[in-house]
């Protein structure tokens, strides 16, 4: 005789609610004491060519948020809600834990090689030689020419990771966004925000703030990672 039992999804798994409220312990303390420690500062990741970076920086960096910017880690934590308690049901918490982590990694790494890649010492050199005379509105213009100069916070290259993987595995599933009256499927919301800070990217526009390639480099590590591990069952989709 065999035996049926129900598996009834949890609606908020530990690994989920974990990531969220370290996430939000983070940002908590950041309000109250960032002033007096600077925990933005030190938990940030800044390019690899400055010696502001420090390696731990590469975990840090995923749990910290723009202090200044509530609605920066509301969307993050949400999406890793919504998404993130479907695969964590699916694949269980110690490996949807190592799938965000490496995600996170995977966004840090690319972020990191393409601020490398655009470093140009010569306009370092030539805000230092500002700020030696005092010319700190020259230094300020040449610093905002230097975007590849910034250190990233948030958790949405890890984030991106695991849209990418609900994409994967949940292709055809509909989903509301916001201000669009009809639903999308999970592989077209998905494709058009890796569209989006694909342009955002190559464009370099001035005075954008977002780690772009931080949000591909996530996207496509889970991607890659899911791929892997579906290999074995490449006609499985929910």
């Amino acid at each position: 005789m065999s035996e049926f039992r129900y598996y009834r999804p949890n609606a908020f798994p530990p690994v989920v609610k974990n990531l969220i409220i370290i996430n939000a312990l983070v940002f908590l303390a950041q309000i109250v004491v960032d002033r007096q420690i600077g925990i933005t500062e030190l938990f940030a990741l800044y390019p690899v060519d400055l010696p502001d970076f420090k390696p731990y920086q590469l975990i840090t960096h995923m749990f910290t948020h723009a202090p200044n910017n509530f609605f920066h880690i509301l969307f993050n934590m949400l999406i890793l809600w919504m998404f993130g308690r479907v695969l964590e049901n699916v694949w269980g918490g110690k490996r949807f834990l190592i799938f965000y982590l490496v995600s996170g990694l995977g966004a840090a790494v690319c972020h990191l090689l393409v601020q490398h890649l655009r470093y140009d010492p010569e306009l370092i050199r030539q805000i230092n030689i500002a700020l030696m005379r005092g010319d700190e509105f020259l230094a300020r213009e040449l610093y905002a020419q230097a975007g590849f100069l910034a250190s990233a916070v948030g958790a949405s290259g890890a984030i991106m990771g695991v849209m990418a993987a609900f994409a994967y595995l949940f292709p055809n599933t509909e989903l509301f966004i916001m201000f669009i009256p009809i639903p999308i499927k999970a592989k077209w919301a998905v494709i058009g925000y890796v569209a989006i800070d694909l342009f955002g990217g190559f464009s370099n526009l001035r005075g954008d703030n977002i780690a772009h390639f931080a949000h591909l480099g996530g996207a496509l590590t889970g991607f890659i990672l899911v791929l892997i591990w579906n290999k074995t069952n490449k006609k499985t989709f929910y």
